[in-house]
């Protein structure tokens, strides 16, 4: 069973940065990043492979966002530029045990899933 804490979240003006840590312990293969702002349902980031080769980011995000992992500290990172106050939401990171195929992009493929972290752009 695999156990998943979100950290890094913050304020931040519109236009800067923020990198999020997601410290995994247990089983983890493939991981991705969630978000869900306030009344609205919750929707996919970015995914990336067990050895970081290979990811896959929503067009919302694509070119100011980067995921990376540091396997040897279990941890996964999402890198946040140029951000918009449209980024505010809750970021929650996901644990996905399949190692094969594409890289997921929905909820129910994931089956661990951290407490989230807020993300608060201000304009």
């Amino acid at each position: 069973q695999a156990q998943l804490v979100e950290s890094g979240g913050g304020l931040v003006q519109a236009g800067g940065s923020l990198r999020l840590s997601c410290a995994a312990s247990g089983r983890t293969v493939r991981m991705g990043w969630f978000r869900q702002a306030q009344g609205k349902e919750r929707e996919f980031v970015a995914a990336i492979s067990w050895t970081g080769g290979s990811t896959y980011y929503a067009d919302s995000v694509k070119g100011r966002f980067t995921i990376s992992r540091d396997n040897a500290k279990n941890t996964v990172y999402l890198q946040m530029n140029s951000l918009k106050p449209d980024d505010t939401a809750v970021y929650y990171c996901a644990a996905d045990l399949t190692r094969t195929g594409p890289l997921h992009t929905l909820e129910y493929e994931y089956a661990y899933w951290g407490q989230g972290t807020q993300v608060t752009v201000s304009s």
